[in-house]
């Protein structure tokens, strides 16, 4: 929270923090509210440095508009990248978390809306089963180069 300057308030009381898997370490963080996760914005190398010795690849954001559709950000210092427009592994990450919450209690398909607030819109799919440890991802992502 340190690397965000802000405190523990601005974390959503419904979801717990958790390092969840989707082929890489993913720390997900449950925002209280949209304008708090709009805003949220971090010192570069700290988190970074915080992240190398955690062994988190990047840390996914998020605040649940509803039950199956989320506004997500996903900052990824050790890739070099303030924010990524669309994160596949985290989405399927994500979606692991919310089953190992059992907030996923029938075959469900979620909605993660990331890159709205860096400008670069996409819309993430995740297809999730509670009894099938498989997360399938897909959806439309913003080309940002050519």
């Amino acid at each position: 929270m340190n690397a965000f300057g802000v405190t523990e308030d601005v974390l959503s009381a419904d979801y717990p923090v958790h390092v969840a898997f989707g082929g890489n370490q993913h720390l997900i963080l449950g925002i209280a509210s949209r304008a708090e996760l709009a805003g949220l914005a971090y010192d570069f190398s700290a988190l970074r440095e915080h992240m190398a010795t955690e062994g988190w690849t990047t840390v996914h954001a998020f605040w649940p508009e509803t039950s199956s559709r989320f506004h997500v950000r996903n900052f990824f210092p050790p890739g070099g990248v303030v924010e990524d427009p669309a994160t596949g592994a985290a989405a399927a990450a994500f979606g692991g978390y919310l089953r190992a919450l059992h907030r996923i209690s029938s075959p469900s398909r979620l909605e993660l809306l990331q890159g709205f607030d860096m400008g670069s819109p996409s819309r993430l799919l995740v297809d999730v089963t509670p009894a099938d440890p498989r997360v399938k991802v897909t959806g439309v992502a913003s080309v940002i180069s050519g």
